[in-house]
């Protein structure tokens, strides 16, 4: 409503009460108008009542929502689902024009201004996460793999007779894919253990650019966020060689833009608190969190009692915890291979060729609360407990293990009553 519809309200309703009405809606409007002004995140998170507020108000600036619209072109967000409809606030048409995903496009005056909208905020984002020097920005909708193609394909115009992109190993399948969809051959740099740690091994990096020459290669492609033991790779002193050479450094940074803002909160809030459970554990078993503390978020235990016996308990603890409803912890079993787009990689999974031991990852992030991590540890004790009997108790051909798989069942459903009453009693 706006200052005409308020005045022609006055005429059925006290004005008093029409004019607290206006200003209410005007605290709403504030609130828009200083994001458009600034483009920047509000120091305040939004209410759900003034976000879709503002979502109508840009969704009813789209030609398709024009009050008897006639559309008779290719692009004119039809949209078949009401609950589709419903599901996106109506803003069913695209962005940008052909060959060009951030201009304005002239049918869609909303859409467009979301979009730049959410470019700015993201934007901003980034540079309160310590980027201060980014200086542009756009969001599209692709995940890490493509993302990364699409980098390498636009550093083939610049460098047109390069055929290689040196790669610090990390076992991710959409990173490494990203190199061979592009058409280019990825030379693969293994990773050096220093102490549990693995880290860049710089000294191969640069001998490598030495042997295919610098004009031979298209960029050196590094990671910051993956799983301990692996490390994020040298980043500073990779952008040296790269600067030395004039080379291109591409970063593999996909859910690293948290760190360096937010992982003082989470170390506080609950990394620690997940690493000092974790060891607890891990020493009651005689095992060991492994020591990586150049990897922020991700934890990694050994599993070297269960490995010694067979490959067979790893992966069963594995199996076990996902059935038990444990998501994001993986094992990481010796002696895996696996083969990635023609490439054979021994050891997969855990970046190098023969680590020491099998382990097994957990990570702390944005979202987790302590009582997730009291569930995770009472959960994975147990799946320890029983991945031990049952190893003692292979050879016995008369044990009968249904009462042990009833048991569980009962723990496991009583879990979760735990679970629902606790976030019953926070909310």
């Amino acid at each position: 409503m706006n200052r005409e519809s308020f005045a022609a309200g006055e005429r059925l309703v006290s004005p008093a009460y029409v004019r607290q009405g206006c200003e209410a809606r005007r605290s709403h409007e504030h609130l828009i108008r200083l994001l458009l002004e600034k483009g920047k995140c509000p120091e305040n998170g939004w209410d759900e009542s003034t976000l879709e507020l503002f979502l109508h108000e840009l969704a009813i600036m789209d030609s398709n929502n024009f009050l008897g619209n006639c559309g008779v072109g290719e692009r004119e967000g039809r949209v078949a689902s009401a609950l589709v409809a419903r599901r996106h606030y109506r803003l069913i048409h695209g962005i940008g024009r052909s060959g060009d995903i951030s201009a304005v496009q002239p049918k869609a005056a909303g859409s467009s201004l979301l979009n730049k909208i959410t470019n700015f905020l993201v934007l901003d984002m980034i540079k309160l996460a310590g980027v201060h020097t980014v200086a542009n920005c756009f969001v599209v909708p692709m995940a890490t793999g493509m993302s990364l193609t699409l980098c390498f394909l636009t550093l083939r115009h610049k460098r047109p007779k390069a055929k290689y992109i040196i790669w610090p190993r990390i076992d991710q399948k959409s990173c490494f894919k990203s190199m061979i969809t592009a058409g280019f051959e990825p030379v693969v740099i293994e990773n050096v253990l220093e102490g549990d740690e693995l880290r860049t091994d710089l000294q191969a990096v640069k001998a490598k650019v030495q042997e295919l020459g610098p004009d031979n290669i298209l960029c050196i492609h590094s990671t910051t966020s993956c799983f301990a033991p692996r490390v994020p790779d040298r980043l500073e002193e990779l952008a040296v060689i790269c600067a030395n050479f004039d080379i291109p450094h591409i970063v593999n940074n996909a859910y690293g833009v948290q760190s360096s803002k937010c992982m003082h909160l989470i170390q506080q809030e609950m990394f620690s608190y997940l690493s000092n459970q974790i060891k607890k554990l891990s020493e009651a078993y005689n095992e060991r969190l492994l020591h990586t503390p150049h990897n922020p978020i991700s934890l990694a235990v050994t599993l070297k009692t269960l490995d010694k016996h067979h490959d067979k308990a790893v992966t069963q603890l594995g199996s076990m915890l996902f059935t038990r409803q444990v998501s994001g912890a993986r094992v990481v079993p010796l002696g895996s291979v696996q083969t990635v787009s023609g490439y054979t990689f021994r050891g997969f999974m855990s970046h190098t060729n023969n680590y020491p031991c099998a382990y097994l990852n957990a990570a702390s992030a944005i979202g987790m609360k302590m009582q997730d991590v009291d569930l995770f540890i009472k959960r994975l004790d147990r799946c320890l407990k029983t991945v031990r009997k049952e190893q003692s108790k292979d050879s016995d051909d008369n044990y009968d293990k249904t009462e042990d798989v009833d048991i569980e069942e009962m723990a496991l459903k009583l879990d979760n009553v735990l679970l629902d009453t606790h976030q019953d009693a926070s909310s």
